[in-house]
């Protein structure tokens, strides 16, 4: 296993699992998550309304999360390592048998993820596009009665739910696993954990650390998608 000599902690080597655009994407998105999931069950469950009362305000801090966050996802798309996802995207895409295996509780080799961190991924994708397309319509349908279609809040509601339920035993898994935090917060892992729970895995070379140039082209598009992410927190409020 390739070992960077630079990522040494308490004496222990490490190797590095997940750069800095993959941190910053996971980081983004499960800060998103909670304040949506949050803002919603306040605008959702009626003793939670009760205790806050401001409905508006609660309204509007999920409308503007919601915008902040598919803001932010395309800015580190498109500024970020964009070979780091498309790689990060094959290696969730391809089940093998071991990941079958470990789906069903079974004893696996794993590679950099294994079967229940691709599941919960993939899941992920899916639930947070239902988001997406039943939270505009939610919100057209506010706007035009016309726009209203039966069991879009019912689909946001049980997307909502199913996502909480997988989140919370995606965290009890994270807390409750030696030296998986680390991680998603310095990008790394013990050669000895990798080697435990992602026997598959073999991290790449240690490589000169390189700032990667932004193009101009890439600059104009961000300063796009800002202009696009302030219109819609105008449009929204």
């Amino acid at each position: 296993m390739a070992v960077d000599p630079r990522l040494v902690i308490a004496g222990e080597p490490r190797v590095q699992r997940f750069g800095a655009t993959e941190r910053h994407l996971h980081t983004i998105h499960a800060t998103a998550f909670s304040l949506l999931l949050l803002s919603g069950f306040a605008l959702y469950l009626p003793f939670l309304a009760q205790i806050i009362s401001d409905r508006p305000l609660m309204k509007a801090i999920h409308l503007l999360t919601a915008v902040g966050w598919l803001t932010a996802l395309a800015l580190v798309v498109l500024l970020g390592d964009r070979a780091a996802l498309r790689s990060a995207r094959r290696e969730i895409e391809r089940f093998d048998a071991d990941d079958l295996l470990f789906v069903r509780r079974r004893r696996a080799a794993a590679g950099r993820f294994n079967g229940g961190q691709k599941a919960h991924a993939v899941l992920q994708a899916a639930l947070s596009l239902l988001f997406v397309i039943s939270g505009v319509l939610l919100w057209l349908g506010e706007r035009d009665t016309q726009l209203r279609l039966p069991g879009t809040l019912a689909l946001h509601d049980a997307a909502t739910l199913l996502l909480a339920a997988l989140t919370a035993g995606h965290i009890f898994k994270a807390l409750s696993t030696a030296g998986s935090l680390e991680a998603v917060t310095r990008g790394t892992v013990s050669a000895r954990y990798a080697a435990q729970h992602h026997e598959k895995w073999r991290p790449p070379l240690p490589a000169a650390r390189e700032r990667r140039a932004i193009a101009p082209t890439e600059l104009a598009l961000a300063a796009l998608v800002l202009a696009a992410g302030a219109a819609a927190v105008a449009l929204v409020l």
